[in-house]
C-alpha cells in the first residue's frame, strides 16, 4: 500500500480501481425465437397491402378520368380546371405537415397510434370522392363545387395515406421484412389502380361517342351520352364501396407493433423540430428532390393520355385498352422490380425509369396504335419502378437518420408526410401549369373536334415534358452522395435496437 504524506497510509479507498465497464447498453443476442417474431406471415403481408387499395382505385379514377369528366361532361372552362386541380393538390400537399404533426403527438391507443388513424379516415375519404364525380343541377358554381370536393378529397385522403405508409416502421424491425412488406404492398396497390382504371373506365364507356367529329363546325358536347351522370355515379359509388371493405381487411389482418423509436413514456420531438432535421438530412434530401420531378412527370403523363388520345389522336377508340395494357404491366413488372433492386441494388433500379422516355417521344412523334401499345406496356414497366422505388428507399433514409440521431416516438410520420408533402407540391404545379396552357392553347370545353394549337400542346404535354422531368430528376439522383442503405454493422445494430424495444414496450 502506497504510504501518504505524514508517513501514514493511504486509506485503500484512493488507490486506483478498476473502471467499471461502460454501460452502453447492448442488445440481446438474436435469438430464433426473436427472428421468427420479426417475420411478418403472408397473410399479414397480403392484409397491409389490401388497406391501400382502395386509395389507389380512387387516386387512379382521378388520374385518367377526372380532367376529361370536368371538361367534357361538366363542361367547366379549362382555366377553372386548372384551378381545381392546383388546389386539390396544394390542399392534399398542405394537409401532410398537419396531418404529420398531429399524428405525431397522438397518443397510442389500444388499436395503435396510426392504425386509429387510417381506418378512421375511410368513411369520409369515400363520400368526399363520391360528391367529387356528381354532376349538381346548378351550373354557375360548379367549378366551385368540384374544388371543394377536391380539396376535400386530396385532404382527407392525405390523413389516411401518411399514417398508413408510416405503418411500415411499425411492423417489424426486420429491414428485410419491411422491403418484402412494401412489395407486397405496392404490388396490390397497383393492381388496385388497375382495378380503378378498368372498373371506372368499363362503366363510363357509354357516356362517351366515337368522337369522330366528322363535322368540324358542330362543337357541342355530341359525345357525351344524356346518362353521362348517372354513369359517373354509379362508377364513383363502385369505387367508394371499396374503402370499408378493404378497411375490415386491414383491421383483421394487421397489428401495429409498439412504437420502437423511444419508450412510450418519452413525449419525443416537436413536429417542427423534428421536420427541420429530417430536411437537413442529405440522404433524405436528395431523395425528396429528386423524385418531385419523377412524381410530376409520371402525373401529368396519367393525366393526359386520355386527353391526348381522345383529341389530338385517332386513338379515341382505343383509350380504355391502353389505360388497362399500362396497369397490367406495371402490376406484372413490380414483383420483377423488387427482385431487381434486391439484386442489383436500388441506385441501379433507377436507371428503369429512363426507358420509357424514348417511346413516350415516340408516341407524340408517331400516334399510331401498334406504337401506343408498345409505349403503353413500356410506360408501365417504368412506372413501376417509379412508384416502388422511393417507397423502398425511404426506410433506409429513416434508418439512416435514426442511426445518427436521437429522436422521440413519430419520427417516421414526419419523413413519410414530409415526403408527401413535397411531391404532392411538385404534382399541384406541373398540373396547374399544363392545364392551364391548354386554356391559353384555346381548348373549349365539350367541343367535338379541337383547334390544332391544342392538339400541340397535348403533344408536348405528353411527350417533352415528361421527358425533361424524368430526365432531371434521374440526374440529380445519380450526381452525388445520394441515399445508402447502413451498412452491415449498423443495420444489425439498429435492427437488435429495434427487437430490444418492442420487447420492453410490449412486455
Amino acid at each position: 500500500m502506497e504510504a501518504a504524506p505524514g508517513g501514514s497510509p493511504r486509506p485503500a479507498a484512493q488507490a486506483p480501481a478498476p473502471q467499471p465497464e461502460a454501460r452502453t447498453p447492448q442488445p440481446p443476442p438474436v435469438s430464433p425465437q426473436d427472428r421468427r417474431a420479426s417475420r411478418l406471415s403472408f397473410c399479414t403481408k397480403v392484409c397491409y397491402g389490401i388497406g391501400g387499395v382502395p386509395n389507389q382505385v380512387a387516386s387512379s379514377a382521378t388520374a385518367f378520368y377526372l380532367q376529361l369528366f370536368l371538361l367534357d361532361v361538366a363542361q367547366i372552362p379549362a382555366a377553372q380546371v386548372s384551378l381545381v386541380l392546383l388546389g386539390g393538390k396544394v390542399s392534399g400537399a398542405a394537409a401532410d405537415p398537419v396531418a404529420g404533426y398531429l399524428i405525431s403527438r397522438s397518443r397510442r391507443t389500444g388499436s395503435g397510434r396510426l392504425m386509429p388513424w387510417v381506418l378512421g379516415c375511410m368513411p369520409f375519404i369515400a363520400l368526399a370522392y363520391f360528391f367529387l364525380w356528381y354532376l349538381p343541377p346548378f351550373t354557375n358554381l360548379r367549378g366551385l363545387w368540384y374544388m371543394a370536393f377536391y380539396c376535400l378529397f386530396q385532404a382527407v385522403s392525405t390523413f389516411f395515406q401518411v399514417p398508413y405508409t408510416a405503418l411500415t416502421m411499425l411492423l417489424t424491425p426486420s429491414p428485410r421484412e419491411r422491403d418484402s412488406a412494401t412489395a407486397y404492398r405496392m404490388t396490390l396497390e397497383m393492381a388496385g389502380t388497375l382495378l380503378g382504371a378498368a372498373a371506372h373506365g368499363l362503366i363510363v364507356a357509354g357516356a362517351h361517342g366515337p368522337h369522330r367529329c366528322e363535322d368540324a363546325e358542330s362543337p357541342g358536347p355530341g359525345a357525351v351520352s344524356p346518362n353521362a351522370t348517372c354513369l359517373y355515379s354509379i362508377a364513383a359509388a363502385v369505387v367508394a364501396v371499396t374503402y370499408p371493405v378493404c378497411g375490415g381487411f386491414l383491421c383483421l389482418g394487421v397489428k401495429e407493433r409498439p412504437d420502437p423509436s423511444a419508450p412510450a413514456s418519452s413525449r419525443g420531438m416537436s413536429f417542427l423540430a423534428g421536420l427541420g432535421l429530417t430536411v437537413r438530412h442529405p440522404p433524405y434530401l436528395k431523395l425528396v428532390i429528386c423524385f418531385l420531378f419523377i412524381s410530376a412527370a409520371v402525373q401529368v403523363e396519367q393525366s393526359y393520355l386520355v386527353l391526348f388520345c381522345t383529341h389530338a389522336s385517332e386513338l379515341h377508340d382505343h383509350v380504355q385498352s391502353l389505360v388497362l395494357t399500362i396497369l397490367v404491366s406495371a402490376v406484372l413488372s413490380t414483383p420483377l422490380w423488387e427482385w431487381f433492386l434486391q439484386r442489383f441494388g436500388k441506385k441501379v433500379s433507377a436507371f428503369g425509369i429512363i426507358v420509357m422516355v424514348p417511346f413516350v417521344i415516340l408516341l407524340a412523334a408517331v400516334p399510331m396504335a401498334p406504337v401506343a401499345y408498345v409505349v403503353a406496356f413500356v410506360s408501365g414497366v417504368s412506372i413501376a419502378v417509379s412508384l416502388l422505388l422511393p417507397w423502398s428507399m425511404l426506410p433506409d433514409v429513416v434508418d439512416d437518420f435514426q442511426l445518427q440521431h436521437q429522436h422521440g416516438p413519430g419520427i417516421e410520420t414526419i419523413f413519410y408526410s414530409s415526403y408527401v408533402f413535397f411531391t404532392k407540391l411538385s404534382g399541384a404545379g406541373a398540373l396547374g401549369i399544363s392545364t392551364l396552357s391548354l386554356e391559353f392553347a384555346g381548348y373549349k370545353a365539350g367541343a367535338c373536334q379541337q383547334a390544332e394549337q391544342v392538339v400541340v400542346t397535348l403533344k408536348v404535354l405528353i411527350g417533352a415534358v415528361p421527358t425533361c422531368m424524368i430526365l432531371t430528376g434521374l440526374c440529380i439522383l445519380m450526381v452525388g452522395p445520394g441515399p445508402k442503405v447502413p451498412s452491415q454493422d449498423a443495420a444489425r445494430q439498429l435492427s437488435l435496437r429495434r427487437r430490444t424495444s418492442y420487447s420492453l414496450a410490449a412486455s
